[in-house]
Parts: C-alpha cells; sequence; structure tokens
C-alpha cells in the first residue's frame, strides 16, 4: 500500500543506525519534493508513484522529475524510471542496476 508523501516521517531511520529505509509515495503536487529529498538526504529509498501529477499536468511533472533528477545527482545518489508510474530516487551510496536479465 502507498502512502502519501506528508503521511509519515523519516525521522524513524535515525533509530536504526545504518539501516536504509524505503517508502512507496504518491507524487500528487510539486510541493512535496522538498519532504522527498529531505527523505533521501535521510539515507531512505523512495519509489514514487507519479501517475497522480501527471494526469494533472505532464509540464509540472517533467519538472519535479528534472528537480530530483539534479539533486539526486548533487548529493550522489540516483534516479531511474521504473515503468511509466513510478520513479525510484536512492540516497549515496545505493546505485540502482541498469543492465538486461537477458545476455
Amino acid at each position: 500500500m502507498e502512502s502519501s508523501v506528508n503521511s509519515e516521517d523519516a525521522d524513524v531511520q535515525q533509530e536504526r543506525g545504518s539501516e536504509i529505509l524505503l517508502k512507496a509515495l504518491q507524487l500528487k503536487s510539486v510541493d512535496e519534493i522538498p519532504k522527498i529529498q529531505e527523505d533521501v538526504a535521510k539515507r531512505v529509498i523512495v519509489i514514487l508513484r507519479v501517475t497522480p501529477l501527471a494526469q494533472k499536468n505532464v509540464e509540472e511533472l517533467k519538472g519535479a522529475v528534472e528537480q530530483l533528477y539534479e539533486f539526486a545527482t548533487s548529493i550522489g545518489g540516483d534516479i531511474a524510471r521504473l515503468g511509466e508510474e513510478r520513479v525510484v530516487i536512492t540516497p549515496p551510496g545505493v546505485r540502482i542496476w541498469r543492465g538486461s536479465l537477458t545476455s
């Protein structure tokens, strides 16, 4: 089950030491971008369902993804698309494999 960006806080992460938390969230507005960036900065991997924003405004979605891309690369993280509806953003030290399962 996916939760809204504002429904949970990553403060639990600080209590768990070196563990990495994964959150599945929905992007409904560009106003949620700072919270997503905060989570990734706290070593949270975010799987972001972008369909809600895409249904409202495709141009805003493009800008939001570009902003997240610039953020992820600036902190040494990674970002990739997962199909048509999702994007995964990782903190520093977590890389996304982009290979193929077939040889």
